[in-house]
C-alpha cells in the first residue's frame, strides 16, 4: 500500500545527472562535450541573446521613439471619506501629519487628493491639495471645512 511514509517516482520520470569529464569511455570526458578551445568552450563564455557578433547591435541602430512622463510625472496620494470616517473622531483637524500618523499616507508624494467614495457623518476640517466636487459637499453637508494647502 502506497501512503506518504513511502512514496516513490512513477517508472521513467527521473533521470541521473550527466557527469562530465568522467575519462574517454564515458563519451563526456576530456572536453567534457564543449568542444576544442574557443569561447563557448571556456567558463563563463556564453554571450548574451542580443549578441550580435560584434557589430553595433539592432536595438542601438534603430533610432528612440515616443516620450515617457514617468520622470515628470507627481504622484497624488489619494484618501477616500470612508477612510476618515474610519479613523478620525468628530471634530478633529485632518491634515498630511494626522493621515501618516494613522497610516492613511507612506512614502514621498506631490499633493494629496480627497475622493468622495463612502459616507461621512463627522464634523471635521480637512486639509489637502485638492478635493473632488462630492467629497467637497458631503464635508461641508456635515458641517465640516474643506482647506485647499
Amino acid at each position: 500500500m502506497t501512503d506518504l511514509s513511502n512514496l516513490k517516482a512513477p517508472e521513467g520520470a527521473t533521470k541521473s545527472r550527466k557527469r562530465v569529464g568522467r575519462g574517454p569511455g564515458s563519451t563526456l570526458g576530456k572536453t567534457s562535450g564543449r568542444g576544442s578551445k574557443g569561447q563557448n568552450a571556456r567558463s563563463g563564455g556564453k554571450t548574451h541573446p542580443r549578441f550580435e557578433g560584434g557589430q553595433t547591435p539592432l536595438y542601438k541602430r534603430l533610432p528612440k521613439l515616443g516620450f515617457s512622463n514617468a520622470k515628470f510625472r507627481k504622484k497624488i496620494v489619494i484618501v477616500n471619506l470612508e477612510d476618515l470616517e474610519a479613523r478620525f473622531e468628530e471634530g478633529e483637524v485632518v491634515d498630511e501629519q494626522a493621515l501618516r500618523d494613522r497610516g492613511l499616507i507612506k512614502g514621498n508624494h506631490d499633493g494629496i487628493k480627497i475622493l468622495g467614495r463612502g459616507e461621512l457623518t463627522k464634523k471635521l476640517t480637512v486639509k489637502a491639495h485638492k478635493f473632488s466636487k462630492s467629497a467637497q459637499a458631503t464635508i461641508e453637508n456635515v458641517g465640516g471645512s474643506v482647506e485647499v494647502i
